[in-house]
């Protein structure tokens, strides 16, 4: 059966669930960005997904795109909402006013949608929404994607979750397992709180395991042991097992740090050490880099790349800005190369186009992930990737 869809928000999340659920349905996305909006239209992606690209340009999909809520919330059965929620410092808590916004005029305009939320809220966010709008039609169906490789992750995912026990909640798992490229997907329909919990606790734990790598790369660097010599012996412990363990700045990227934080948060009348821990372990690490990186004496330090990973376009809350911050306290001069970037400047940087000037001008190069470019400059590099792999 198809149906049609509106999809609320066009980034990583948005972009990928559209597409999927194009293969099948009728979908009509919305964003304020009218650039988003016109690239979908054109048949281009707005996100950095060679897959994504590769879907739009070849593959057959019901999908346009539009900057007008109405036109897309009309007769529409199903509401995926994929707006950002970031975190609030001050609050202490996602911001997910986006959510309530997208949730509260839906609710306005279409008596019979179920609304999906896959913007990643607050434990009890569901539950406080269903009570304030009066209405049981607010589903939490989190979202276990990669930039990068988004829609690659939902065509093939690891799991389902949908925070409802009932025939409606079969039916939205339904809605995305049918559109996988996976056959007997594990789905797990569970209770509204539940849902929320799945989703942040599995954040922290990659969280925790980065942090996990990084401080043993720490130890490793301030007592002159082999990083790679260590990890190597002890991930191939099946237990522990050989993979997310190359060692890097922080773990960085839109989720892992705001879904730690959020955690955290939520464990305030509940005893624990190692949350808040993980959380902590993130600044420290900056801390101890930037202190190995100043023993150097540098006046200049390039920094190569602000991604946090190969194939991604965003450097929102990436760790190598927190080296940056430090850097630039302690009155470094700070310069970027990173060739995605249009313009001479990034927050007050000067950001260097020509790559050999930047070499020749960097004292220190910085950079999370080791590159052929480099070869010819290693003795400036400062890196802990061990691997040479994201």
């Amino acid at each position: 059966m198809s149906y049609k869809i509106a999809v609320i928000g066009l980034g990583y999340v948005g972009v990928s669930n559209a597409i999927l659920l194009a293969q099948r349905n009728r979908v009509v996305a919305v964003d304020i960005s009218t650039e988003k909006v016109d690239l979908i239209n054109e048949g281009k992606s707005p996100i950095e997904d060679p897959l994504a690209s590769e879907f739009l340009t070849n593959n057959q999909l019901d999908l346009t795109a539009t900057t007008n809520m109405d036109e897309a919330l009309d007769g529409a059965d199903y509401i995926v909402v994929a707006t950002p929620t970031d975190y609030d410092v001050e609050r202490d808590s996602f911001d997910t006013s986006t959510v309530d916004e997208v949730c509260e005029i839906v609710l306005t305009n279409n008596a019979e949608v179920v609304i999906v939320i896959k913007s990643t809220i607050p434990v009890g966010y569901v539950r406080k929404m269903r009570e304030k709008l009066q209405t049981d039609r607010i589903i939490f169906c989190p979202e276990f994607l990669r930039e990068g490789q988004a829609l690659y992750d939902n065509l093939n995912p690891s799991r389902i979750v949908v925070g409802e026990q009932s025939q409606r909640a079969e039916h939205v798992r339904d809605l995305f397992s049918n559109a996988s490229l996976s056959e007997d997907v594990p789905s797990f329909l569970t209770g509204m709180d539940e849902a929320e919990s799945i989703k942040l606790f599995a954040n922290t734990y990659l969280a925790m395991r980065v942090a996990y790598f990084n401080e043993l790369d720490s130890y490793a660097l301030n007592n002159g042991l082999d990083s790679a010599q260590i990890i190597s012996g002890l991930s191939h412990d099946p237990r522990i097992g050989n993979h997310y363990n190359n060692p890097s700045f922080g773990y960085g990227g839109y989720c892992l740090p705001k879904d730690s934080k959020q955690l955290q948060a939520g464990f305030k009348d509940t005893p624990q050490k190692l949350i808040s821990g993980i959380v902590a372990s993130n600044r420290t690490r900056k801390d101890f880099l930037t202190d190995q990186i100043m023993k150097r004496s540098p006046s200049t330090v390039g920094i190569y790349r602000l991604s946090m990973k190969a194939g991604s376009d965003n450097f929102r809350q990436s760790a190598v800005l927190g080296i940056v911050k430090r850097l630039r306290a302690k009155n470094v001069e700070v310069i970027i190369y990173e060739p995605t970037l249009q313009g001479s400047d990034y927050q007050g940087l000067d950001v260097v186009g020509d790559f050999e000037a930047f070499k020749e001008r960097s004292d220190v190069i910085v950079a999370n992930r080791l590159s052929n470019d480099l070869q010819g400059v290693s003795s400036k590099v400062f890196t802990r990737d061990i691997t040479g792999e994201n």
